[in-house]
């Protein structure tokens, strides 16, 4: 699909008002499910960090352990490249499925930290990805070119990680995080801007668009997760 903004001339005064009446409703579907996806996780992890037999068996289990990995890679690569396939219905139960496990597999955070730096990091990264979502969202300025260098940027990220997981250098576990605030602080603008772009060209506030804005959805949940696990590595206080 092509991102680039809607150019609006020559375009009948009904289908005018038909674009600018269904954008603000799929934007505020794209914040609305991110935000209960946030939730889920939230009280997932809660729960389950406050469940021994269930944290025991995830953390003890590699195999149940890899297999909500594994489960998790899968719904994510499930819901991006069969959005079109799947139904409304279908999709929303894998998101919210996805934000489940997620969730489980993060309760390690409430162990790891204590509850007042989980919470000061939490509201560290809400404000940090407000901000960038309204600079993404109202800027002018086109986010594409830099969209490149960011995608870029995560592969590294990625591959230094894995690298990492075999040097345990406490020395880069702490540059790769920095690295990955700025990495995560830009794709939240670009992918915030690429959102607006692409819903501005749905005709209505039909199934395939909100299927568009539940992909948006999870974009931009899995850009908050991952700041927020990059800055409580920098600012969570350890138990």
């Amino acid at each position: 699909m092509d991102y680039k903004e809607l150019n609006f001339q020559g375009i009948s005064a009904e289908r005018q008002w038909d674009v600018s009446a269904a954008f603000p409703v799929l934007m505020r579907k794209v914040y609305v499910w991110m935000t209960l996806a946030l939730v889920i996780t939230g009280i997932t992890a809660y729960g389950v960090a406050n469940s021994p037999g269930i944290l025991q068996a995830i953390y003890t289990n590699k195999i149940l352990f890899f297999g909500m990995i594994i489960a998790e890679f899968a719904l994510v690569i499930g819901v991006s490249a069969a959005i079109n396939k799947l139904s409304l219905a279908t999709a929303t139960l894998m998101f919210i499925l996805y934000s489940v496990i997620n969730g489980a597999l993060m309760s390690y955070i409430f162990l790891a930290y204590t509850a007042s730096s989980v919470a000061t990091v939490f509201f560290i990264t809400a404000g940090t990805f407000a901000a960038m979502a309204v600079i993404g969202y109202t800027t002018k300025t086109d986010l594409s070119s830099m969209g490149k260098y960011l995608f870029m940027a995560l592969i590294g990220l990625i591959i230094a990680t894995v690298v990492n997981l075999f040097v345990k250098s406490d020395g880069m576990t702490l540059i790769l995080s920095y690295i990955g605030v700025l990495v995560f602080v830009g794709l939240t603008a670009w992918d915030s801007q690429k959102i607006k772009q692409m819903l501005l060209q749905a005709p209505d506030a039909g199934e395939g668009a909100q299927k568009l804005a539940l992909l948006g959805a999870l974009t931009l949940y899995l850009d908050f997760i991952n700041l927020f696990i990059y800055l409580l590595r920098i600012f969570g206080k350890r138990e």
